[in-house]
């Protein structure tokens, strides 16, 4: 069975082999539950709650405690380029409210009128560090807020890919936005940004396969500058790095969303290395595709 539904400011898709209607009510329920609870649009969220509690040590969720965990590991992953702690880049960004139901503007038209091309860097300042989960609680320096969003998904998909398993489902597929945990062989299309048509197929036995690309939150800037959410932590600007999208295959969602993202603010040069010992898909500026083997 398959079906797809909105969440997460996103598509999700769940394929699972012979299960009852009942499975799939029980895994939307909880998908949604995990993104309001992790919104950092939604004011009573808990993260949102987090982000406002002026004190250096906040109890939270074993939820919340995950998905703080899951950021200060991507970022520690990829040495800080991966960085949970740029909300407030972010909102001066113009990234200040969810994206969901506006018109979305047009990449091709972004990439021909921003110029500069360069690999990100992490930021020195490193906020990230800071964070840490220790007992029922989240420490941090107060007044540095944190972003689930970077990793959100693949801990989603990866959660909803547990409790599958756990209910004895052999095969099956959790899609939350591009973000894929699978068990049981799948071949999975990767989407060229600017076509829309299928560039190749990545058969995967298990884990995960995640792309991260600028095209489908970009927007235009009051000063008529284009922008993107995905940004160079050490400039806090969005990060245009001559690659559109980048396809990761990891031993989760969680993992392959992080090699991803690593490899698309790393540059075309670095991407390769970052995927090379499991492979991937790389789109350039220009729309080449190139296959990492």
């Amino acid at each position: 069975m398959d079906t797809t539904f909105r969440c997460m400011g996103t598509d999700v898709r769940l394929v699972i082999d012979t299960p009852s209607d009942d499975v799939f009510a029980r895994e939307r329920r909880f998908l949604e539950d995990f993104a309001q609870r992790l919104s950092r649009f939604e004011p009573d969220s808990e993260l949102s709650e987090l982000n406002r509690d002026p004190r250096s040590a906040v109890p939270a969720s074993p939820l919340l405690r995950a998905a703080v965990g899951a950021g200060v590991w991507a970022a520690e992953r990829t040495g800080g380029l991966v960085d949970p702690t740029l909300i407030d880049d972010l909102e001066r960004s113009g990234y200040d409210e969810s994206l969901e139901g506006t018109e979305p503007t047009s990449l091709s038209e972004a990439l021909t009128k921003t110029t500069h091309r360069r690999p990100a860097r992490p930021s020195t300042v490193a906020s990230w560090r800071g964070f840490r989960v220790a007992g029922d609680a989240v420490r941090r320096p107060p007044g540095v807020r944190f972003d689930t969003g970077g990793t959100g998904k693949g801990l989603a998909a990866d959660a909803v890919a547990q409790r599958l398993a756990a209910a004895g489902v052999a095969r099956f597929a959790v899609d939350c936005g591009g973000d894929i945990a699978v068990r049981g062989r799948h071949g999975i299309e990767v989407e060229h940004p600017l076509t829309g048509e299928s560039v190749q197929t990545l058969h995967v036995e298990s884990g995960g396969v995640a792309t991260s690309g600028i095209g489908r939150r970009i927007w235009r800037r009051r000063d008529g500058s284009y922008a993107h959410h995905l940004l160079d932590p050490s400039t806090g600007e969005p990060a245009w790095t001559g690659l559109i999208s980048a396809t990761a295959i990891g031993d989760s969602a969680l993992e392959a969303e992080t090699l991803a993202k690593q490899a698309l603010l790393s540059g075309p040069k670095a991407a390769r290395e970052v995927l090379a010992a499991r492979g991937g898909v790389l789109v350039h500026d220009d729309g080449d595709v190139e296959l990492v083997q």
